[in-house]
C-alpha cells in the first residue's frame, strides 16, 4: 500500500505562490535580450541553469560580488545530478530554501506546491507531518524584490468530491472559493475542459506571496474512491494546463508532475524605488553605460530593471555596460541589400553608383537606374500602357464595386466587432472564429433551398450544410425586420464567442459578406428535446433515469452560463438539442444578455416564449438569472408529463392556464401524482417524484427571490441521481 492510500485528514492548508502550470514540460521563459552574463570570476551555472548577474552563485554581496544582494544569491547544491539551484531568500514552511528553476530579465521560476487529500475505504490523513506549507521571502535586512505574477495565474481544483477555499492575500479573487465535483464514476468529465466537472478554476487578480488554500472533502470521496481517491488545489495558467480527464483524477503520479514541472512565476525587480529616485544616487544605481532604466509598475513591490539601449546587446547590470551590436557583420544577414555601415546602436544602408533607393532589404532595397529612352520609344510605350489600362479599367470598376458592396454588408453586419472577436480569440489561446465566404455556405447548403431547412425560430432560420471537408453543419441566416434583427446577430455572436461548454452548441464561425448575417454552428444530429417528448409514441430513451440525466445537464450549463453573467433569456425545449448520446446541446443565444457585475437585473424590453416566460418579467420588465429559473422548471414539468407548456389537450375548462399554472394548481390539490408520465410513476419511487414536485413549485415561485439558484438545483438533483 503506498503513502497516498494511507495518509488521514480531511483537509490541507496551503500557503502558495503563484504558479504556471503546464501537462508535462515547461516552456522557458523569455531570455535575456543578450546572452546571460554572470559576473566576471563568478560562477556561470548550476546544473543545466545558467546565472545571469544581478544573480549569483556563492562569492559576497556587493558592488565585487556574485550576486547585487543578498535577496539574489544563489546556492548550489552538487549532491544532486545535476546540480540544483537554491535561493536562499525564498523559504518553505520548513524554512527550506527553494529551488529555482529558470531565470529571465524579468521573471524567476521556482518550485511548486500543492494542497491535496488522499482517502481509502476505512482512513483518510495527510502524508505530511504538518498540515501547513508556505512560501515566505528572507527581509529582515531588505526589501523584497519578488512579487507573484498575476497575469498567468488561476485557481484551480481537480477533483471529484473537493472544494478550494482562499484567505489572506488571496481575498482579492473574484471568488474566494471553487469547488468540483462529478457523476457516478466520472461519466461527465471531459478532458481540457475544466468548468466544476472534475476540474474547475477562478482568477488570481492579486500579487502578493502568503496566502492560505484551504482544500475540504464534502464526501471524503467514500462515493468516487475507486476512480478519484485524491484531490488537488493549485495555481496555475489555465492556457497551460491542460486537464487530462479521468486520467488525471487517477493518476498517482499526477502530485508529483505538478510539483516537479509545474513551477511558481515570480516577478523581480531591483529594489523599491522607482527610476527617477534611484537615478539620484548614482553610487547606488544599477544600470550602466548604454542602457535605460525601465520603470516596473503593479507588481505590488514597486522597483526598476536595466534593459541594454536599441541595437546594444549585454549585461545592463555589469560594467562596462551593454556594446554595440554589429549589425553588418555578417554579409549575408545583414538589414542591407547592398552597403552596410556600422555605427554606435545603429547602421547605414546605401546603394552603389549606378542604383537608388534606401539599400534595406525591409524598404525600396537598391534599383538598378535605367538608361534614358527615346522619346517615340516613350510615346509607343505609353500608347501600350493606355490599351492595357484601358481593358482592366471596366475589370477594376466591377471589382471595386462587388468589393465595396461586401464592405457595406461587412460593417453593417458587426465586421468591427468580428475583428474584435477574433483578436481576443487568439490572445485567449481559444480556437479563432472561422469567416465564411458567401459562396462557401450555398453550396453547403445548395443554395439555401427549402429541404434543407431544419428549424425556424424568432430570430431565423436553421440550414443543414455540407462543408467542402464533409463536416456536417448548421447554418442560421438571420431575418430580415429592422435593425434589430444585426443586435440580435451581433448579441448572439458576442455570447456564443465567450462559452466554452459541452452541453452548449459550438460556433464555428460566420459570414457577413451578404445582406443577411450568417452563423455557422456544429450540426447536432438528433432534433431537439421538444420533437422527442411530444412524439405520438414514448422515445425508446425516454426512463426516470434519462430524464434526471437531461435536467442536470440542462442546470449544468444554465449554472455556468450565470458564473459568467449570462442569462439566456429563451430557455425552451424547441432550443435544446440532442447528439447521438441523448446528450443535450442548448442554442440559440439571440434573445440573450449579459448581465454586468454587480447588477442585480437588467431592465429590457420583453422578449421570450409564451408557456415558458417568467410572469414577474413579463409585468416588470426587469430581467434576473432567476428568470431562466422559472424557464427551466417550465421545460422539466414539460419532459416528465410530456405535456405542452400551453396546455392544447387539456379539457377545457382547464385551458385557461399554461402548464406551470396547472402544475401549481396540482400541487396545492395534492394531485401531483396524476400529473406525471405514466411511465414515470411506475418506474421513480414516491418519494422521489414529490421530491422533484417541490423543486419545480420553488422554481415557478411568483416572486424570484424565492426561486433557488441553478447550483442549488443542480446539487438537488445530484442528490436524486
Amino acid at each position: 500500500m503506498s503513502a497516498l492510500e494511507i495518509v488521514m485528514g480531511a483537509s490541507l492548508v496551503v500557503i502558495l505562490a503563484s504558479t504556471v502550470i503546464q501537462a508535462s514540460y515547461v516552456t522557458p521563459l523569455t531570455m535575456l535580450t543578450a546572452p546571460n552574463i554572470s559576473r566576471e570570476g563568478c560562477q556561470p551555472k548550476c546544473g543545466n541553469l545558467t546565472i545571469p548577474y544581478p544573480f549569483g552563485i556563492g562569492g559576497v554581496e556587493g558592488f565585487a560580488g556574485c550576486f547585487i544582494s543578498s535577496m539574489f544569491q544563489i546556492d548550489c547544491n552538487s549532491s544532486y545530478d545535476p546540480p540544483r539551484a537554491i535561493i536562499s531568500s525564498i523559504k518553505d514552511h520548513n524554512n527550506n530554501s527553494i529551488e529555482i528553476v529558470d531565470i529571465s530579465e524579468t521573471q524567476i521560476r521556482i518550485k511548486n506546491q500543492v494542497a491535496y487529500n488522499c482517502f481509502n475505504s476505512t482512513t483518510k490523513t495527510s502524508p505530511l507531518g504538518s498540515n501547513v506549507q508556505s512560501i515566505n521571502f528572507d527581509h529582515t535586512t531588505e526589501e523584497i524584490p519578488f512579487a507573484l505574477s498575476n497575469k498567468s495565474n488561476t485557481l484551480i481544483v481537480v477533483g471529484c468530491d473537493d472544494n478550494a477555499g482562499a484567505s489572506g492575500d488571496l481575498a482579492a479573487l473574484s471568488s474566494t472559493s471553487i469547488s468540483s465535483s462529478c457523476r457516478s464514476h466520472a461519466k461527465d468529465v471531459v478532458a481540457g475542459k475544466c468548468h466544476g466537472i472534475g476540474c474547475n478554476q477562478n482568477d488570481v487578480t492579486v500579487r502578493k506571496m502568503s496566502y492560505t488554500l484551504s482544500l475540504g472533502s464534502t464526501k471524503n470521496h467514500t462515493s468516487s474512491l475507486s476512480y478519484n481517491p485524491c484531490g488537488y488545489a493549485f495555481l496555475g495558467n489555465t492556457q497551460q494546463f491542460k486537464f487530462r480527464g479521468v486520467s488525471d483524477l487517477n493518476d498517482p503520479n499526477f502530485l508529483t508532475r505538478i510539483t516537479n514541472d509545474l513551477p511558481i512565476v515570480l516577478d523581480w525587480v531591483i529594489n523599491g524605488s522607482m527610476c527617477y529616485e534611484a537615478q539620484k544616487d548614482r553610487d547606488s544605481y544599477k544600470c550602466k553605460h548604454n542602457t535605460t532604466c525601465v520603470e516596473v509598475i503593479g507588481t505590488g513591490i514597486g522597483g526598476y530593471r536595466c534593459t541594454c539601449l536599441p541595437g546594444y546587446q549585454g549585461n545592463p547590470y555589469l560594467d562596462p555596460g551593454c556594446y554595440d551590436i554589429n549589425e553588418c557583420e555578417d554579409p549575408n544577414n545583414n538589414p542591407c541589400s547592398k552597403i552596410c555601415i556600422n555605427t554606435p546602436g545603429d547602421y547605414n544602408c546605401s546603394c552603389p553608383f549606378g542604383y537608388y533607393g534606401d539599400g534595406k532589404k525591409n524598404g525600396t532595397g537598391c534599383l538598378l537606374r535605367l538608361p534614358e529612352v527615346p522619346v517615340f520609344k516613350i510615346a509607343l510605350g505609353a500608347t501600350f500602357v493606355v490599351l492595357i489600362c484601358g481593358c482592366w479599367m471596366c475589370m477594376a470598376i466591377r471589382k471595386r464595386r462587388i468589393i465595396k458592396k461586401r464592405e457595406i454588408f461587412f460593417q453593417k453586419n458587426g465586421g468591427l466587432l468580428l475583428k474584435q472577436l477574433i483578436s481576443s480569440n487568439k490572445q485567449d489561446d481559444n480556437e479563432p472564429l472561422k469567416v465564411f465566404s458567401l459562396r462557401e455556405l450555398k453550396v453547403a447548403t445548395k443554395n439555401f433551398v427549402e429541404e434543407t431547412i431544419i428549424g425556424r425560430g424568432g430570430y431565423g432560420t436553421v440550414y443543414k450544410g455540407v462543408l467542402r471537408n464533409h463536416q456536417l453543419v448548421a447554418v442560421k441566416k438571420s431575418k430580415i425586420i429592422d435593425e434589430t434583427q444585426i443586435e440580435q446577430f451581433i448579441n448572439e455572436l458576442v455570447i456564443l464567442a465567450r462559452i466554452r461548454h459541452p452541453n452548449v452548441v459550438r460556433l464555428l464561425g460566420c459570414c457577413l459578406e451578404a445582406e443577411v448575417p450568417l452563423l455557422v454552428y456544429d450540426f447536432i444530429s438528433n432534433g431537439t428535446l421538444y420533437e422527442h417528448i411530444h412524439r405520438p409514441e414514448k422515445p425508446s430513451w425516454y426512463t426516470w433515469t434519462n430524464c434526471l440525466r437531461i435536467a442536470r445537464e440542462l442546470a449544468d450549463v444554465l449554472e455556468h452560463l450565470h458564473s459568467i453573467h449570462i442569462i439566456h433569456r429563451d430557455i425552451k425545449s424547441m432550443n435544446i438539442l440532442l447528439d447521438e448520446s441523448y446528450t443535450i446541446k442548448l442554442s440559440d443565444f439571440g434573445a440573450s444578455r449579459l448581465n454586468p457585475m454587480n447588477h442585480t437585473h437588467l431592465s429590457t424590453v420583453v422578449q421570450g416564449t409564451f408557456g415558458y416566460l417568467d410572469p414577474q418579467y413579463f409585468y416588470s420588465s426587469q430581467l434576473t438569472e432567476k428568470s431562466d429559473v422559472y424557464s427551466y422548471g417550465v421545460v422539466l414539468i414539460e419532459l416528465l408529463t410530456r405535456a405542452s407548456p400551453t396546455l392544447p389537450e387539456r379539457p377545457t375548462e382547464e385551458r385557461n392556464c399554461n402548464l406551470a399554472a396547472y402544475f401549481v394548481k396540482c400541487m396545492e390539490e395534492n394531485n401531483i401524482f396524476n400529473i406525471w408520465d405514466s411511465s414515470l410513476v411506475v418506474e421513480a419511487s414516491q418519494e422521489q417524484l414529490v421530491s422533484i414536485a417541490k423543486l419545480l413549485q420553488k422554481c415557478l415561485s411568483a416572486k424570484g427571490e424565492d426561486r433557488p439558484t441553478m447550483k442549488q438545483i443542480a446539487m438537488e438533483l445530484e442528490e436524486l441521481l
